[in-house]
């Protein structure tokens, strides 16, 4: 396994340690080192990406589970934070939504032999995502929480728009199965 994969299950190992910093009462400092927990695995994402790229070390492997790394991530923080009344159940189930959608049509890509990469809109709605759980974790307040309430629409518009441009991209994937 080469660095960007090991990175990559590094960062889907920190999500268990994560939810508990988040959801055990009792935790001194338990949404600050979350948050910490958070920004660490958050930054092995560009790591590994720019790693794989740089040293061509892009693999099937990597294309497939760094996705569901960083979804797996951003979904449990999103679901923490439901729990902590930090975030509107329907935006995590619009977002969660997407992620199931696209989780489904990369299977069906899969059994036809084709493995598809993250696109740019992708890239970018999984930006503003963790920038979004970012902010929500470090609740500062005031214009903080304002900022961070725009930037949550923003993670939410970003998401619907990378849905649209996903299946319009790889509609052909789809060919012949329904």
């Amino acid at each position: 396994m080469n660095l960007p994969n090991k990175l990559t299950m590094l960062r889907v190992c920190m999500v268990p340690v994560f939810v508990v910093l988040m959801l055990v009462d009792g935790i001194p400092y338990g949404n600050i080192l979350a948050g910490i927990i958070f920004i660490l695995a958050s930054l092995t994402d560009t790591l590994d990406g720019y790693i794989a790229r740089r040293d061509n070390l892009i693999t099937d492997f990597g294309k497939f589970m760094d996705p569901i790394a960083d979804k797996l991530l951003v979904c449990s923080a999103m679901i923490c934070l439901v729990e902590q009344d930090k975030l509107a159940a329907w935006m995590v189930i619009i977002i969660i939504g997407r992620e199931l959608a696209i989780g489904g049509f990369r299977l069906v890509a899969v059994e036809k032999g084709t493995v598809i990469a993250a696109s740019y809109w992708g890239k970018f709605k999984t930006v503003s995502q963790m920038i979004m759980v970012i902010m929500l974790i470090f609740d500062f307040g005031s214009v903080w929480n304002l900022i961070a309430q725009v930037v949550t629409w923003i993670a939410v518009i970003l998401t619907v728009i990378s849905l649209v441009d996903y299946l319009k991209k790889n509609w052909s994937v789809m060919d012949g199965q329904m």
